[in-house]
Formats: C-alpha cells, sequence, structure tokens
C-alpha cells in the first residue's frame, strides 16, 4: 500500500512496476477502499463530467456571483478567443483560460463544481483537462486515468504542506492545483513519473509564496483570477518537464519548502480578508459595498 506522504515515492513505485502513476494510484486505492478498480474510475469519470458541466454554466452570459461583484468572465474571455483567433496566448491556452474562469465564476454563483483541491482553486484542473479532451481530441478514458495521478499528487501536498489559504495561503490553493495539473497534463503527453513530479516542483516554485487576501472574504477577488494564472503555470511547468527541463529542486522539497513559507505568512495574508488586496482602499469599498 501507498503511504501518499512523498511524491518520490509515486515515481519510484511507477517506475519500478513499469506503470503510469495514474494506473499505479487507482489500483492501490481500489485494494485501499475495498472497491473494484472499475468502480472506482466511474467515479471519476463523474467528476470529469461534473467538471464539463460547471464549464458550460460558467460560459453562460448572464452568469453572476451572489454578491454581484464578479460574472461573465468566462463568457467574454471565450469570445475573444474565438473573435481574435486566439489572441496572444493562442486558441488552446485562450480557450483553457475562459475554461478556468467560467469554473470559478460557476462557483462563485453557488454552482456545481469539482474542488480539485479547493473550490477557490477549482477552475485550474478542469480548465486544462476539458481543454485537451475538446479542443485536442485526448480521449476521454486517458484524461479521467489523469486526474488519479492529480488527486494522489493533491493528497500528498495536503500531508506535506497544505491544500487550505486559511493554514497557508494561495501558494496552498492555487499553487496545490497548478501542480496536481501539471503532473497531470505531463501524464497525458506521454511524459514518464519523474517528469510528472518534475512539472509539479516547477509549478510549487512559481507560486511559492503567493497569498490568500480575498477581497470581502468572498472567493472571487482575485481568486477568479488567480485561477487563470494558476492553468498557465501547469501548462508551461507541464512543457518545461516534457521538455527535458529538470526541476533542480525536488517536488518533495519544494513541498517542504511550501510548508515553511506557509507558516511564516502572517495572519493578515491567509484568508483573513485583512491584508494584501483585500486591505486596500478599493478592497474596502467592495467589502463596504456587499455587507454594508
Amino acid at each position: 500500500m501507498l503511504t501518499y506522504d512523498s511524491i518520490g515515492e509515486l515515481v519510484r513505485e511507477a517506475e519500478k512496476r513499469n506503470v503510469k502513476i495514474s494506473e499505479l494510484v487507482l489500483a492501490d486505492q481500489a485494494e485501499a477502499m475495498e472497491v473494484s478498480p472499475m468502480e472506482l474510475y466511474e467515479k471519476m469519470e463523474l467528476d470529469f463530467l461534473v467538471m464539463r458541466e460547471s464549464v458550460k454554466a460558467g460560459q453562460e452570459e448572464n452568469q453572476k456571483s451572489m454578491s454581484g461583484l464578479t460574472g461573465g468572465e468566462g463568457y467574454k474571455m471565450k469570445a475573444y478567443a474565438e473573435q481574435k483567433a486566439g489572441g496572444l496566448c493562442g486558441t488552446l491556452l485562450s480557450k483553457a483560460i475562459s475554461r478556468a474562469l467560467s469554473v470559478a465564476g460557476c462557483n462563485a454563483s453557488m454552482g456545481r463544481i469539482v474542488a480539485a483541491p479547493t473550490a477557490g482553486s477549482c477552475g485550474i484542473l478542469p480548465g486544462c483537462l476539458v481543454s485537451l479532451w475538446e479542443d485536442r481530441g485526448f480521449d476521454e478514458k486517458d484524461v479521467v486515468m489523469s486526474m488519479f495521478t492529480a488527486g494522489a499528487f493533491g493528497m500528498v501536498i495536503a500531508g506535506r504542506a497544505s491544500v487550505a489559504g486559511a493554514q497557508g495561503g494561495c501558494q496552498a490553493e492555487c499553487g496545490s492545483a497548478a501542480a496536481m495539473a501539471a503532473a497531470a497534463l505531463v501524464e497525458l503527453m506521454g511524459g514518464a513519473p519523474a517528469q510528472c513530479a518534475d512539472a509539479c516542483a516547477i509549478a510549487i516554485a512559481n507560486q511559492l509564496g503567493l497569498v490568500c487576501d480575498p477581497v470581502a472574504g468572498l472567493v472571487e477577488i482575485p481568486c477568479i483570477k488567480r485561477n487563470v494564472s494558476g492553468l498557465v503555470i501547469a501548462f508551461s511547468s507541464a512543457d518545461l518537464a516534457l521538455a527535458g527541463i529538470e526541476a533542480k529542486i525536488p517536488a518533495d522539497e519544494c513541498l517542504d519548502a511550501m510548508r515553511r513559507v506557509g507558516d511564516a505568512l502572517p495572519d493578515s495574508l491567509k484568508e483573513t480578508a485583512k491584508g494584501g488586496l483585500a486591505a486596500t482602499p478599493t478592497g474596502q469599498r467592495l467589502q463596504k459595498q456587499v455587507f454594508g
């Protein structure tokens, strides 16, 4: 049985058995939960369906958050991507950005999402995976299987560092989601287990120290747009790893550093809405606008 306390453990076991990390994890979790691998796969398949539905819901033109502070970002980005031939980022990435915005917007409007690993970072993994499935034609089974890799990396991150903004800042939410997504993308592209770990490490390193400062204490500003930056980091980290560029600092050491950085952050920068952008004059004005 796997312990899920080390990315290195996942890589070593996958290499030892000559399997993908997702295959290793599916077999291990099915045994641990005393269910068949197919039953567990079908549950993950339903999660991917919910991801696709949340993309669709968030891309509605009239989508608005419960507070009224945000809404329609996914629709606007989708329209821009279609009208401007992908804009500066290109079609795949600009559409992926639209999907990340859409899922985060769906969450803000109390729609159903998959917390991957949290509601605040819910747009990153689906933004990546739905895009490869819909725009690049990746097989649904491969996409669903990659979610087991993402989930396993998330379990290690949660145990070794944190996935909660209140504990570790946004590096623990969007940073963790980007790392999980990067690993899944590498596997989908045929990368080796060690490259999945490199992508995870690079993604973590590029969001180390990211604070959690939600305006008015709501998961909207700047959270929704941070899902976009996390998605872009996931794609770039995966491409770096697939190109053979090593992280240099092992993934587990990056996670240990993330935990220490999170512990060092003041409470004002850990989901309390007392610092960062939440403490700006506009942030304070928006808080009064919502709550009086």
